[in-house]
């Protein structure tokens, strides 16, 4: 489903203005049906302002140090969760269209990933239970937020609905 995104910015002489008003169609990929991903906003970089509105270029899906992302996301239910047919071509889709995202999965355990990021996340409807290491797993509903503070963990939707959250990621180091 589309969601719309609509962006300020100022013109060269200090007014605010609407830069722009546009649908953003979802990304999705073979590799998980059913979840859609709306990477609305981000850069590589810190901002500066005045701003123009205009989107800037990133590189990965996951931002470096002192970049960020805002996102929209859907997790259909597990049940709902298939094996695409041509694995294969379904992670070369998923590298494409999602870069970065795969470097971040755990091997031994394809669910959990870990990226140098911090995390505000917000669950708008459905729920969705957050694993962290050691099998300990906390569920989240509507309304809930979480600090994912670049820890190893994985996503889970044991309900029989879609979960959509949002989820505002700001890049780190690792000390």
């Amino acid at each position: 489903m589309q969601r719309r995104l609509v962006v300020t910015g100022q013109r060269p002489d200090g007014k605010a203005i609407i830069a722009s008003d546009a649908m953003i169609d979802p990304l999705t990929v073979a590799l998980a049906a059913g979840a859609e991903f709306h990477p609305m906003w981000g850069a590589d970089t810190l901002p500066a302002l005045p701003q123009d509105g205009s989107k800037p270029v990133t590189v990965g899906w996951f931002p470096p140090a002192g970049g960020f992302r805002f996102t929209l996301l859907t997790i259909p239910p597990d049940a709902e969760a298939a094996m695409p047919a041509d694995l294969p071509a379904a992670l070369a889709e998923a590298a494409l269209k999602l870069p970065g995202m795969l470097e971040a999965v755990d091997a031994e355990h394809p669910h959990m990933h870990t990226t140098d990021t911090v995390d505000f996340v917000v669950i708008l409807s459905g729920r969705l239970c957050l694993e962290v290491d050691d099998g300990q797993e906390i569920e989240l509903h509507k309304g809930d937020s979480l600090i994912q503070n670049g820890t190893r963990h994985a996503w889970h939707n044991r309900g029989s609905e879609p979960c959509e959250m949002i989820a505002a990621t700001i890049g780190t180091r690792r000390g």
